[in-house]
């Protein structure tokens, strides 16, 4: 209901006039005598529309709408004046005054008056009420989307258009440098993940990528207004405030800042190697805090042994895997290594293989050893219980082929091509995480899954333009686009011709 306030000085023109509103209109109305207590009153009222009269004593009726504009600069105003022509007509008009009634008036006319103001008022609530609708729709939409963003950067499956235009609508500016946070949460804590997104959001400087296992990733723009190690410091204080008291495992691995876009990915190889040795009082590493790592991760080595594991454990072959890290084991032996040593060589080994299963969205623990060890037999059989684990835990996930399964994901996208779809959507769908997911498109396929969601929407509505009632803007929504601008531009990009020169070319003759 429209809240009205009525400011008179006399007491049987406030009533007067509250009887004539009220039998024509439905108002929520209340009264004040002076300007000073209507000024007080609207502190908690906050009324759409106020009667004020111009001569009153104290302050006067235009130097309250003076200060109510200042604070409240929606509110509409219809002065009350006993003068046809007055002179504070201008002042009015600069204060954002509607309209005004003289003393007295014919009841018809102070209801025109009355409604003229309040359609105006019905016409900026509904306005108002739509951009809500619609902000939110669009926030959901973004939320959805920004994983995408995160996952396309981190991972080389980007889609050109699909990822500026995201960025563009995220609205976080891309600063020139930028690094990476994972962390990691406790399987008793994924429910924090919403809460972990809103503290990122908040900071206006960062994005965060689907929840992979335990592994949550975050880009981060560096501020220019403070350190790298202040700001990353500081995000990471926020996101640990969420812990429990009684929760372990939480940690944050903090990667590099690196310029160009393309090195983002080694910012988040680096994040994830200094989740390592989570298990440390301080929740949070830097990586460039770290010891020298005994496998160097951005040599040839290392890209082939992550490569050697993924196929490995692609195709179910542990025996392989397994033996391939005793022959590790026996060459050290044999090289009169240090058991020490060795045990941290192997840990790192065993590192790299849960973080392929990880990416595979294995559910496993990160392999740490329970003690140190004082021989290579106690080694060995510590190495054989963390790949024992490991390996259950493939075997119990590892229920789908991968072919079966891109078919179930295919069909899913086409039956809900026109929803906000998103890798994270997808994933918890096929039980899988984002990263493989995405990982079997470029594998089977030879595309993203964004392009054959593209590729799903654009057929549609290629479909659609044949019925000449449909605009193009209902067209984007019908297929899952809310910005029209946006669906112009992908279909752009895909035929070369915008949608509505499609549809002129190609249906109308």
């Amino acid at each position: 209901m429209i809240k009205v306030l009525i400011v008179d000085d006399e007491q049987m023109e406030r009533d007067g006039l509250e009887i004539i509103l009220k039998r024509h209109l439905e108002l929520d109305i209340k009264q004040a005598r002076n300007g000073r207590i209507a000024i007080e009153m609207c502190s908690h009222f906050k009324p759409d529309l106020v009667f004020m009269d111009i001569q009153m004593p104290g302050i006067s009726g235009l130097e309250a709408i003076e200060q109510l504009h200042q604070t409240y600069p929606d509110t509409k105003f219809i002065l009350v004046t006993a003068y046809a022509k007055f002179e504070y007509a201008q002042q009015a008009m600069k204060l954002g005054v509607h309209d005004y009634i003289l003393k007295p008036s014919k009841v018809s006319e102070i209801i025109k008056t009355a409604e003229g103001v309040l359609n105006k008022i019905y016409a900026e609530k509904k306005s108002t009420e739509e951009s809500k609708r619609y902000r939110s729709t669009i926030e959901k939409a973004m939320a959805v989307f920004e994983t995408d963003v995160v996952t396309q950067l981190l991972f080389d499956h980007v889609h050109e258009v699909h990822l500026n235009q995201l960025v563009d609508l995220l609205n976080i500016p891309i600063t020139r440098d930028k690094f990476v946070m994972n962390l990691l949460i406790p399987e008793d804590a994924k429910s924090s993940y919403s809460a972990v997104k809103d503290v990122v959001r908040r900071t206006g400087s960062g994005w965060t990528g689907a929840m992979n296992g335990r592994q949550v990733p975050i880009i981060v723009f560096r501020n220019s207004g403070e350190s790298f190690r202040h700001q990353a410091i500081t995000m990471a204080k926020q996101i640990l405030s969420l812990r429990k008291m009684d929760q372990d495992g939480w940690f944050i691995g903090i990667g590099d800042v690196y310029e160009p876009i393309d090195r983002i990915k080694q910012s988040y190889q680096e994040s994830l190697i200094a989740t390592r040795n989570y298990q440390q009082p301080v929740k949070y590493q830097f990586y460039s805090d770290m010891p020298m790592l005994t496998l160097d991760f951005y040599s040839q080595s290392y890209k082939a042994y992550e490569q050697k594991f993924y196929e490995l454990l692609r195709q179910n072959k542990w025996e392989e895997l397994i033996q391939e890290v005793k022959d590790r084991t026996d060459q050290f032996e044999r090289e009169n290594k240090d058991v020490i040593q060795t045990q941290k060589n192997l840990a790192e080994i065993l590192w790299l293989i849960s973080s392929v299963l990880s990416d595979m969205g294995v559910e496993v623990e990160f392999p740490v050893y329970s003690v140190q060890v004082n021989g290579y037999k106690q080694l060995r059989a510590e190495t054989g219980y963390m790949l024992d684990r490991m390996k259950f835990a493939h075997q119990k996930h590892n229920q789908n082929t991968d072919g079966d399964m891109i078919e179930q994901i295919k069909h899913y996208i086409i039956e809900h091509a026109h929803e906000d779809l998103s890798l994270e959507i997808i994933s918890k769908e096929a039980g899988l995480s984002p990263i493989y997911v995405s990982k079997l498109f470029k594998e089977k396929l030879g595309i993203n899954y964004i392009s054959f969601l593209t590729d799903c929407r654009l057929e549609k509505a290629k479909k659609l333009m044949r019925d000449s009632e449909k605009s193009m803007k209902e067209i984007a929504i019908e297929i899952g686009y809310h910005d029209p601008n946006y669906f112009s531009k992908v279909f752009k990009k895909a035929f070369h011709l915008s949608p509505t020169a499609y549809r002129s070319k190609t249906f109308i003759t």
